[in-house]
């Protein structure tokens, strides 16, 4: 019995560490800010020095904002890397996923990521629907 609570611990805890440790705000708070959370969406800073990477974790899908010209090479779990950029005052769409950033650039970089929650990812395939259903 004893080897079984022990078992089922280790079953419910790890995801819960695994899950959280995914989290910008919580494995790299110094480059991830949480400036507004309710449970549509999850507003995050993101700052980043010259030069500066942070560790793996992810994202659901969102919005990035870039507040600064940014130059970021995405390292990614397969060990694959993608080069991206922004500037400074657009807007792009922020696909997921797990990563580990670096700041290529010779300056820092700012941008804020509006990251969509299940309610809101639902609400906007519900509308979809509902145009091709017309």
């Amino acid at each position: 019995m004893q080897r079984f609570v022990v078992l089922l611990s280790v079953m419910l805890i790890v995801p819960l560490c695994t899950s959280q440790a995914q989290d910008p705000s919580v494995v790299d708070a110094d480059h991830y800010k949480v400036e507004f959370e309710n449970e549509h969406v999850r507003v995050v800073r993101i700052t980043y020095g010259a030069g500066e990477k942070s560790v793996m974790h992810d994202h659901p899908v969102g919005v990035a904002v870039y507040l600064t010209d940014a130059t970021v090479k995405m390292n990614l779990p397969d060990g694959s890397t993608v080069d991206l950029g922004g500037k400074a005052n657009h807007a792009d769409w922020a696909p997921g996923g797990k990563h580990l950033p670096q700041n290529v650039g010779d300056e820092p970089l700012e941008l804020i990521l509006v990251e969509l929650k299940a309610t809101a990812k639902m609400k906007v395939k519900e509308k979809e629907k509902e145009k091709t259903d017309m």
